[in-house]
């Protein structure tokens, strides 16, 4: 993990200013991945499956509206609200294994995280030192790691999670009926451009939100 010494000196904005993820960048993200390989596969498994249960009580509510409710089968009525129940207990483990994945990959990283950085700057020369300031290095250490563990756990989950839901959806939902599904995507870009636009927004602010807690320990 190489860092110069503008990177840890607050204030100092043109230093990030229209910065991108590069290949080097990308190469260390790997090699801090690489020790949890299993808790992420199992994880993107443990989501894959969420997703998937999803579909499955509005299927279940379907049949029994349309065919059990009508057809006064009242033993199918039973059989299917028993499937739902177990559905529900299923998705509610799902979670905590989510949850448990999770904690296990984040609290990993951050520890990683902060060991690779201390023992970074216990290599730095005096000189170092005296031109970047304590509580900038000290925000780096303890608050700026935690940004690398949500990008492995909250970021990653909602991305794998929502493109997962969007594909079966889609399927089903033309499966289903084909011409409400072309409408429904009509209509997607409406809820789209807004989307970009604030995601844009939110990573300026949380840019800046590192740079002013940077600047707080710095002064205190």
């Amino acid at each position: 993990m190489r860092m110069g010494p503008h990177h840890l000196i607050p204030g100092d904005k043109s230093a990030i200013s229209g910065t991108k993820v590069n290949r080097s960048s990308m190469r260390r993200v790997v090699v801090f991945a690489r020790p949890y390989s299993s808790s992420i596969v199992g994880f993107l498994i443990s989501i894959l499956v969420s997703a998937a249960i999803a579909l499955v009580p509005p299927l279940l509510f379907r049949t029994i509206v349309d065919t059990a409710i009508p057809a006064g089968d009242k033993r199918r009525i039973v059989v299917l609200k028993i499937i739902l129940v177990v559905v529900a207990m299923g998705d509610a483990i799902l979670s905590i294994v989510q949850r448990w994945y999770s904690s296990r990959i984040g609290e990993g990283l951050i520890y990683d995280l902060r060991t690779e950085v201390f023992s970074h700057v216990q290599k730095q020369s005096i000189a170092f030192f005296t031109r970047a300031q304590t509580g900038a290095l000290v925000s780096r250490v303890n608050s700026d790691v935690i940004g690398a563990q949500q990008a492995f756990t909250s970021t990653l989950s909602g991305v794998v999670g929502n493109v997962i839901s969007v594909t079966i959806v889609l399927i089903t939902m033309f499966i289903l009926s084909w011409q409400i599904t072309l409408l429904a995507l009509i209509l997607l870009p409406l809820f789209l451009l807004p989307a970009r636009w604030m995601g844009r927004r939110l990573q300026a602010l949380t840019r800046e939100q590192m740079q002013l807690n940077a600047e707080l320990s710095t002064q205190m």
